[in-house]
């Protein structure tokens, strides 16, 4: 139990505060926030919205849970985000518990450090995006799956036959936390562990007593629990929404989306540099089978032997499966991959805890630990440096003179936006001397606890300084304007900022009386202005009834000053 409370304040230590001290990020953050703002204005908390048009693009389950932080914290940033902390820290103990059960005490805290000290696992949980959630009911249903399968040939041994709950407890539940994934964001949530386990029976020529059996009560259950919405959904509005919901999920796999494309080694730089230093001690095991024999041979429990074994072929799989699939896939995003961040840190902890345990060394983690550690402390000790002298990347924009308007922010750089760069490189100088030394357990302490110091610093230190050069100065607009009965509308880019910090409302009658025709020529009834970058002004700095109300890194404002008038009612939802 005291190893659950320290990781509760751990969490709690690394993942709550600050959580509102910037903004949300266009898009995604602001995306899912702005759907739960607008279930709590319009009471629907059946079909999320954006704009007050049917969000197809989403199923509700995160959005519903950030509008229960909302109704609890208030329709702002901490609130948005907080869902991902406390998923960070059940994260923490869900890992904590399953390597504690199947390997050690020790292999436990390595596997639930490497989370906390590696650089992406540890941001997102600080984010306001969908997939920290999504993931970790995936690991959850495929775990499910898996502990059934080792618990399925442990009864055909025992002389008691167990109930049918009790035998196909954990299958069951896998499958209704795999559901529960596809409500958070998909079809893909599906996918994965439908993969995963086919590619594993594949492992063994299809082989396995009951196997199909147990993949279709598996899929029976998570249909089961994902059926619930979406045939609701049917059967209230008919098949258009989860028609159109398809139709974006297939078209996000095939298509580039909205810009987002990539070269196909992407996401194996970015799991190799974002995922550090948990991503340089998975390498040796990404693949193959290192497992000692004094490994195997447990005392204590024979079965614990094959069970790491074959744990670890299942975290494999999984790791190969998600990289493999987003990099076929069109549209190429960060956190496409994260799913990835259970089978690395698990494959991390397995290295670690092998050579401090057994003594194996692998010479992939001696070369390539100091190399990307020292790459990447020497990055982030550039950006305040950089900051403080922008003339030195002027010339790598000259050819867009948005980000050149961008770097006008003024961000203030000092001396201590240093302090997580050097923190950093110290953990990383540190942690490779204790492993050349073969002190196993000081390199993991100092690398981990580096990490999880370096993102919650960098985060503080960092994040608001770069927001200044990419969307402030538009957030600033919308806020100003927030309590100003009008009509905000981007021009010439995609946005959901404006939506979320003008607080908008429901329009109540005609729905097109905001759309960017009416807005331009028509008549509103309300005051308009419009945003636009300084690179896509079109006919609005050419149009009589558009006055410009100043520039701030490259963003221009305007506001139509003839629009006549007349009453359109709005439905003020805010209480």
């Amino acid at each position: 139990m005291r190893d659950y409370l320290i990781l509760l304040f751990l969490g709690l230590l690394f993942f709550v505060p600050f959580l509102g001290g910037v903004h949300l990020f266009d898009w995604d953050e602001i995306n899912f926030a702005e759907a739960a703002r607008e279930m709590i204005l319009t009471g629907d908390y059946f079909r999320p919205q954006i704009d007050f048009e049917p969000f197809w693009e989403k199923p509700p389950l995160f959005i519903w849970f950030q509008a229960i932080s909302m109704h609890v914290f208030g329709i702002n940033e901490f609130a948005a985000r907080l869902p991902n902390a406390i998923c960070g820290i059940a994260t923490l103990l869900l890992v904590f518990h399953i390597g504690k059960k199947i390997f050690s005490r020790s292999f436990a805290w390595l596997w639930a450090l490497a989370w906390m000290g590696s650089l992406l696992p540890h941001f997102y949980f600080r984010s306001g995006i969908i997939d920290p959630w999504f993931n970790f009911f995936i690991f959850c249903g495929l775990y499910g799956f898996i502990q059934f399968r080792w618990q399925f040939f442990t009864c055909q041994t025992a002389e008691n036959r167990p109930s049918f709950w009790k035998k196909y407890r954990a299958l069951l539940i896998g499958g209704w936390f795999v559901g529960l994934a596809v409500l958070t964001k998909g079809p893909v949530g599906y996918l994965i562990p439908m993969l995963v386990i086919l590619i594993y029976w594949g492992k063994y020529k299809f082989r396995g007593r009951g196997y199909v059996k147990h993949f279709a009560l598996f899929t029976l259950a998570a249909a089961s629990v994902s059926a619930l919405w979406f045939s609701a959904e049917i059967l209230m509005h008919g098949t258009w929404f989860v028609s159109e919901f398809i139709t974006y999920q297939i078209r996000l796999l095939t298509t580039e989306d909205a810009g987002h494309g990539g070269f196909f080694g992407y996401h194996f730089v970015i799991l190799l540099i974002g995922c550090f230093p948990a991503s340089v001690f998975a390498i040796p095991n990404l693949w193959g089978d290192h497992e000692s024999e004094a490994e195997m041979m447990d005392e204590t429990n024979p079965l614990v032997g094959c069970e790491r074994s074959d744990l670890t072929t299942w975290m494999q799989i999984l790791f190969w499966v998600v990289l493999i699939l987003f990099s076929l896939v069109k549209t190429k995003i960060v956190h496409y991959s994260s799913m990835a961040y259970f089978p690395l840190t698990f494959l991390a902890a397995v290295t670690i805890w092998r050579a401090m345990k057994f003594r194996q060394f692998f010479r992939s983690t001696t070369f390539v630990l100091p190399a990307v550690g020292t790459v990447l402390a020497a990055a982030i000790l550039a950006v305040p440096y950089f900051g403080n002298h922008l003339e030195i990347l002027k010339p790598l924009f000259s050819r867009d003179q948005f980000a050149l308007e961008n770097l006008k922010a003024g961000s203030v750089w000092c001396w201590i936006h240093y302090l997580p760069g050097v923190v950093l490189a110290i953990s990383v100088a540190a942690g490779f001397y204790f492993w050349k030394k073969k002190n196993v357990w000081r390199s993991a302490e100092v690398l981990f606890s580096g990490g999880a110091i370096f993102t919650a610093s960098a985060l503080f230190f960092y994040v608001k300084n770069i927001e200044n050069y990419s969307q402030n100065a538009a957030i600033q607009f919308y806020e100003s304007k927030s309590n100003e009965d009008c009509f905000v509308r981007p021009v010439g880019f995609k946005s959901f900022a404006h939506l979320f910090y003008t607080k908008k409302r429901a329009v109540c009658g005609d729905k097109t009386v905001d759309d960017f025709q009416n807005l331009r020529f028509g008549q509103p009834g309300k005051k308009v202005y419009f945003v636009t970058k300084i690179t896509n002004l079109g006919d609005l700095q050419n149009c009589a009834d558009c006055r410009e109300l100043y520039r701030k890194n490259g963003f221009v404002f305007f506001e139509r000053i003839s629009n006549g008038f007349s009453t359109q009612p709005v439905l003020n939802l805010e209480k």
